[in-house]
């Protein structure tokens, strides 16, 4: 296929993607209500470059919810707005960029019931912009880093929170 951006040693075209995953202590049904469910009032804590969300529409986070957020990620800001497009209770949560060509999805398995889940997490940068692909070594590794980084805030997070709600005996 015909690539102008190769042609002219431009760099890669191809998407880029971080994948990471761990296993948390929580059911499903904790962890989704958290990642999902409370989206708007938990994604910052998990992901600190957020400096900025809102929900643009009304009502309980569902498929179809659209929100806005400023990022600076290494010192560079950014505005987005996102999309749901998976809302699977206890299963998977996708949002995708509206304004950005972004897909972030979550998804998890219970691997014991009511004690343990696996979380999968990744982000899929699917075009990168000509102005970022002199510099697409940094940018696959950044997005690497970030994926780890995620699934690491979240379990940390997640399982902090239960110990601090656990009563003492």
């Amino acid at each position: 296929m015909f690539n102008l951006g190769n042609m002219l040693n431009l760099g890669s075209t191809d998407p880029v993607i971080g994948k990471a995953d761990t296993i948390i202590r929580c059911s499903s049904r904790e962890l989704f209500k958290y990642i999902g469910e409370d989206l708007f009032q938990n994604y910052p804590k998990w992901s600190p470059e957020v400096k900025e969300l809102a929900q643009l529409t009304s009502g309980p986070v569902k498929l179809g919810t659209v929100g806005r957020q400023v990022r600076v990620d290494q010192g560079r800001r950014s505005e987005s707005k996102f999309k749901v497009s998976a809302f699977e209770p206890d299963v998977r949560l996708t949002f995708t960029g509206v304004s950005e060509p972004f897909r972030c999805t979550y998804e998890l398995q219970e691997i014991t019931p009511e004690e343990s889940v696996k979380l999968t997490f990744s982000f899929e940068l699917l075009e990168l912009l000509a102005v970022m692909r002199p510099v697409e070594g940094l940018v696959r590794a950044a997005v690497k880093n970030g994926a780890v980084k995620t699934v690491q805030n979240i379990k940390q997070l997640i399982e902090t929170d239960q110990v601090a709600n656990t009563p003492s005996q």
